[in-house]
């Protein structure tokens, strides 16, 4: 039974995995600009939820045809020809991009593991449909952080909100293996910690950081206060070890920013399946 609930849950992982390139794509701008509708190329992207969802392959640049550079031959001029000044140099020919224009492979592969590492932790308790349901988000959220340095308020605030109801229906289920009031108690003290030290260095800490600390507060909380401190503290972890090493391999110094969201992301992570495991 549980062998089948990990490879039903890591094939959900990967069919919900597919989806989040394209809305990563779409997501990864900068503050003032607004969300993609096109590919790199300015084809408008279609399909499912108003082109939010789908592919990550455009197919009006798989059908565009691809320049070929002229080759040179018998009776072709080449650089050592003096300019001819009656007849002008050739426009440079129209810039061609990929059909895909986002990767369509990776995180697919992270998502799938992340759900069958879930589930085979917490098995067939009612929590398991919320950890389901909100892989595919921190790992879109951690996608879009690590491109652009920024996670969307269309995506942290409704993910805040999203696991505190669904924590809530699971908690009126029989056998499940936390505590909702707990979980709140854990997104307040979370959030809080985020929001003080956004107050102390604005510039070290973004709002989106503490934002995200709201939902991850609460599935961290849902296991205890341990499960929480584990859980936060592996976030840090994991990102001062990143920092280090981009300091050693000199391609940052002390005041390079960083994105901490998929290190706190993966930090939560690693604590629910502690928590899971010991529940």
């Amino acid at each position: 039974m549980d062998a089948m609930l990990t490879v039903l849950a890591a094939l959900w992982g990967a069919a919900a995995g597919l989806l989040v390139p394209r809305a990563a794509h779409r997501f990864s701008v900068e503050p003032d600009e607004a969300w993609r509708d096109t590919c790199p190329a300015g084809h408008p992207l279609t399909g499912i939820a108003r082109g939010w969802l789908g592919s990550t392959r455009c197919p009006a640049c798989a059908a565009a045809p691809v320049p070929v550079a002229a080759a040179t031959g018998p009776g072709t001029p080449d650089d050592s020809a003096p300019p001819d000044s009656t007849h002008p140099d050739p426009e440079p020919p129209a810039p061609t991009y990929p059909a895909r224009y986002a990767p369509g492979t990776l995180v697919p592969v992270v998502t799938a593991l992340s759900c069958a590492a879930l589930a085979a932790a917490t098995g067939a308790r009612p929590e398991l449909a919320v950890w389901l349901l909100l892989a595919p988000v921190g790992v879109l959220l951690a996608t879009i952080d690590r491109r652009v340095h920024r996670l969307p308020d269309p995506l942290t605030l409704p993910a805040a909100g999203a696991v505190t109801v669904l924590l809530g229906a699971a908690a009126l289920l029989p056998e499940h293996g936390g505590s909702w009031l707990s979980g709140l108690l854990g997104g307040a003290a979370l959030g809080g910690f985020y929001f003080l030290l956004f107050l102390i260095n604005p510039n070290g800490m973004g709002f989106g950081d503490v934002k995200l600390a709201l939902s991850l507060g609460v599935a961290l909380g849902w296991y205890g206060w341990a499960v929480l401190f584990a859980g936060g503290f592996a976030g840090f972890l994991l990102g001062a070890a990143y920092g280090f090493g981009l300091m050693v391999l000199r391609r940052a110094g002390r005041r390079t920013g960083i994105p901490f969201g998929p290190f706190m992301i993966t930090g939560a992570l690693l604590g629910i399946l502690l928590g899971a495991l010991a529940a």
